[in-house]
């Protein structure tokens, strides 16, 4: 791999984390939002869940990319 874009994983990693744990300071404040939306009112477990799961998924596939850019570069 390229040193441009090894060091493009890393910062993209690194977005990823903290997109990641944006989402998760960023739910309490939206989801009353959300609930004042008469559609979206009775699915708010649900949409609570999948904004929780998104977060972890951003946050562990930017933990991903990170350990993996970090661990090829101890094999080199």
């Amino acid at each position: 791999m390229e040193p441009k874009s090894k060091s493009f994983q890393l910062i993209w990693g690194i977005a990823l984390m903290l997109a990641g744990i944006g989402v998760f300071f960023r739910i309490p404040e939206i989801m009353p939002k959300i609930q004042t939306i008469p559609v979206f009112a009775d699915m708010i477990p649900f949409i609570t869940f999948c904004f929780y799961v998104m977060g972890l998924l951003l946050i562990g596939g930017g933990g991903q990319k990170i350990f993996r850019h970090f661990r090829k570069d101890n094999q080199e």
